[in-house]
């Protein structure tokens, strides 16, 4: 799959756009529901973990379908199961059923699940590993330039004031009726592309397990790790700019996500010409720690660094920066040489996801008792793994 790549990349590219846009709905969608349903922030954060959790409990069965139908039929499914989920949104929003909404979410996150199992080894298998990165970093300018354009969407479509009195749950049928159709339509146009199957070369000595990979399984953890700070990110700056008390703190999440397309689109001129993805990986984890460290020790009302936000939330829309090239410079660390154990190290790196799930709530749970601010340091340990995977993890041959 090294030649003719021109219609696969943009195929899957208009995928990673919509992966973008629903994910990154969700930054948006918490305060809205948190008002809403009058919610906790822990239970605000739930939105994130019945998303995220789609992916552990999903993935593993969606790899059944990936093997008996193959991917271009596996993603055309994957893309029906999130226009029903999207749907879901519908009932939802007349019954302002809190449970509902997280079924939706949950129906989202499934659908998502195999179309993310399907398109990244894709991307890695269409040139050389040691660009991979740099075809993943084109892929995230896609996906988080949705992640801006979504809470802007969402602030447009659904509410121009969430401090109203009395939400319109209804609000919410339109946008997602015309998610659904959106779906729809990309369906009739992967069904009918000329989107070719994954064939994965021969690699000598492949061994019996991809458990016997320890650069796999540490790949597992450090992504594992790396969506649960990246959705915190960008899910959660718009509830410490509420906690502030700022105007249209909606739209926060669009900080976060600029940061992230500045960091893709330094993967994309730099990878691997000036920087090897084990040093991409590596300079991340480090601005990680000093970005959270900046948000615990940085004023949440002075306006040294820019006149759009305090400086403590400067640096947590930072945190998109420093996340950036996390994704894109793992996958071909831990897919190197895999052959055709590459599907099943594929669906391990996808159930990873589910740190998406844990992390946040993990992170609510302490900000009701630290707060917010003091909340972000937990991610600490996480950039400190990120880092050793980059220094020894993705180099360890054997356990």
């Amino acid at each position: 799959m090294k030649s003719n790549t021109t219609m696969p990349m943009v195929l899957i590219g208009i995928l990673f756009f919509i992966f973008g846009f629903v994910t990154w709905l969700n930054g948006s969608l918490i305060p809205y529901l948190k008002v809403l349903c009058d919610l906790s922030d822990t239970q605000a954060l739930l939105v994130t973990f019945a998303f995220y959790i789609a992916y552990t409990t999903m993935a593993y069965p969606m790899s059944f379908i990936l093997n008996k139908h193959g991917y271009k039929n596996s993603m055309a499914f994957g893309l029906a199961i999130m226009a029903f989920g999207s749907l879901l949104f519908i009932p939802a929003a007349f019954s302002a059923s809190y449970p509902v909404f997280l079924l939706a979410l949950f129906t989202l996150g499934s659908g998502l699940t195999i179309l993310q199992t399907a398109s990244n080894p894709y991307i890695v298998l269409l040139g050389p590993n040691e660009s991979a990165a740099m075809r993943i970093s084109i892929m995230g300018l896609l996906n988080k330039g949705a992640g801006i354009l979504a809470p802007i969407v969402f602030t447009a479509l659904v509410l121009s004031d969430i401090e109203l009195t009395s939400v319109n749950a209804e609000s919410l049928v339109l946008p997602y009726f015309i998610m659904a159709i959106i779906l729809i339509l990309l369906i009739v146009l992967i069904k009918y592309s000329s989107l070719p199957e994954i064939k994965f070369e021969d690699v000598k000595d492949v061994k019996d397990s991809i458990f016997m990979y320890p650069r796999v399984i540490l790949g597992v953890v450090a992504l594992f790790f790396y969506v649960g700070v990246e959705v915190i990110a960008g899910d959660t700056i718009g509830l410490y700019a509420k906690s502030l008390g700022l105007d249209s703190y909606t739209t926060f999440t669009s900080y976060t996500m600029s940061f992230m397309v500045l960091g893709y689109i330094i993967g994309v001129v730099a990878i691997p010409k000036y920087i090897s993805q084990k040093n991409a990986l590596l300079y991340s984890g480090l601005l990680g720690i000093i970005s959270v460290i900046m948000v615990s020790i940085s004023s949440t009302d002075t306006y040294t660094i820019t006149s759009l936000m305090p400086d403590s939330i400067f640096f947590v829309a930072l945190l998109g920066l420093a996340n950036a090239l996390v994704w894109p410079s793992i996958w071909p660390l831990a897919l190197k040489d895999l052959g055709s154990l590459t599907p099943q190290a594929s669906a391990l790196l996808i159930m990873a996801i589910a740190g998406g799930a844990i992390i946040p709530l993990i992170f609510g749970v302490v900000s009701e008792k630290a707060g917010l601010q003091d909340a972000y340091l937990i991610t600490i340990l996480a950039y400190i793994f990120i880092i050793y995977y980059a220094l020894k993890g993705h180099e360890k041959i054997s356990w």
